[in-house]
């Protein structure tokens, strides 16, 4: 019988498929929502980018409420609210446009618990040097959420509707509730369901105390040390380029515009922001096919991510410091992707281009053991905040690229100078990481 503890990552791993799931439904269904209401292109940036306005507003709530309370219960109340509003989705879209709006800031908010959420629990329930390999899980089930998402959403609206999908994963969330509630616990020690031989194991591994609840730390605290801005950055840099990619995607099929004579890129940063779009929009292709076109990244990067956590792990049991894994894992992270990103600008094939950009995406895993793990390495008790703030930062560096990769091109005429300037932000990050990370405790 499987150990308790991976039970939990299991169903982290599940609710986290499903949170990332309900992001892509939106992103599919947003292209028969937008001819049943005569969407234009730019009310479509509009709708998609606010959800980030709200989970940028929540992570650092959600983190301190995790740091308080737990995840269980903040990962709970999460999952039932964004499964609640990608229920109203559709209904807020037919009713009026501020409604819609209302409904997908509410969505963002709701999902800004989830990953705070998921690192409290994991950092609970797994000794030090199973960490990375259960964080490999769960963020392994989140990047499939993009796959699922993607794959059933325009099976669920050509078998049942465009209401099919928000119905279907609204119903997959209630159901994943009502397991997690009467399963799991916010500390092995509460567990009823754990042996004695596992709930030594776990607190034998671990590095940290017992966390202090209900207090927080003053942010000249946490900002006074360089570790601290080391996450932060690390976050910013992860986010900056998780968006860009959307937009590298053009080079893919940039020989297909210059044979059309598209000589300028304006106007066309909108389609590239979601793949589904994209391809149905620009060449014709269902929402079938352009659900598979843009799956094979984030499915690679599932895969990834667990060989990154498992290697981690590895090297910390066989005797490697954590800060040194923790560096190796964020340079695979870091250094990976820029690399690819520069060999990018010398594809001339869309066969290149898309497995240079599957490259960058599966190596960008390897963050997972690195910046994503950290936070509970320097400040146990106040992992959550840390989180939270990073990821704040970090949407804040989502929007600021989805608007800088288009004024960037249009000024210079070149996208292949934007991904330049991209991998160099990749390797000073890199640089800085390595100078002032530390698998220590600090706070």
């Amino acid at each position: 019988m499987a150990a308790e503890r991976f039970k939990v990552a299991a169903l982290v791993a599940a609710v986290m498929c499903l949170c990332s799931a309900d992001r892509v439904v939106m992103s599919v269904a947003i292209v028969p929502l937008a001819a049943k209401n005569g969407w234009t292109t730019s009310f479509l940036g509009i709708v998609q980018s606010s959800f980030l306005w709200g989970y940028m507003c929540s992570s650092v709530i959600g983190g301190a409420l995790v740091d308080k309370h737990g995840g269980t219960k903040v990962l709970a109340t999460g999952a039932a609210l964004w499964s609640l509003a990608t229920l109203l989705t559709p209904w807020a879209a037919i009713h009026s446009t501020p409604s819609l709006l209302a409904v997908r800031v509410f969505f963002g908010l709701a999902e800004g618990v989830a990953i705070p959420s998921m690192n409290n629990l994991l950092s609970r329930w797994f000794p030090t040097n199973e960490r990375a390999t259960a964080v490999g899980i769960s963020m392994g089930g989140f990047q499939l959420g993009n796959v699922v998402g993607l794959v059933l959403t325009p099976v669920a609206i050509s078998s049942i509707g465009i209401y099919g999908p928000f119905v279907l994963f609204t119903f997959l969330g209630f159901l994943w509730l009502i397991i997690w509630t009467y399963r799991v616990v916010n500390d092995p020690q509460e567990s009823t369901s754990i042996s004695k031989p596992e709930l030594k194991l776990i607190q034998a591994g671990k590095s940290d105390p017992c966390v202090i609840k209900g207090k927080l730390p003053p942010l000249s605290l946490l900002f006074s040390k360089l570790p601290t801005w080391a996450i932060v950055f690390a976050n910013i840099t992860n986010n900056w380029v998780r968006f860009l990619f959307f937009f590298s995607s053009f080079t893919l099929f940039a020989f297909i515009f210059r044979s059309l004579n598209f000589s300028s890129m304006q106007g066309y940063f909108v389609l590239l922001s979601w793949m589904p779009v994209y391809f149905n929009t620009v060449f014709g292709v269902n929402l079938k096919e352009a659900a598979w076109f843009s799956a094979v990244p984030w499915g690679t990067m599932a895969i990834t991510g667990y060989i990154a956590g498992a290697t981690s792990d590895y090297l910390i049991k066989s005797g490697y410091s954590i800060t040194s894994v923790r560096k190796i894992a964020q340079s695979i992270g870091f250094v990976g992707p820029g690399t690819a990103l520069l060999c990018l600008n010398y594809a001339t094939t869309p066969t290149v281009a898309a497995i240079f950009i599957t490259m960058a995406l599966g190596l960008s895993s390897f963050s997972q053991a690195g910046f994503f793990l950290n936070m509970h390495d320097i400040a146990p008790q106040y992992a959550g905040f840390i989180q939270g703030i990073s990821n704040s930062a970090g949407t804040v560096a989502a929007i600021i690229s989805t608007i800088a990769a288009g004024l960037f091109v249009q000024w210079l005429g070149s996208f292949q100078a934007f991904l330049t300037l991209t991998a160099c932000l990749y390797f000073a990050t890199t640089i800085f990481w390595n100078l002032y990370a530390t698998g220590e405790r600090v706070f």
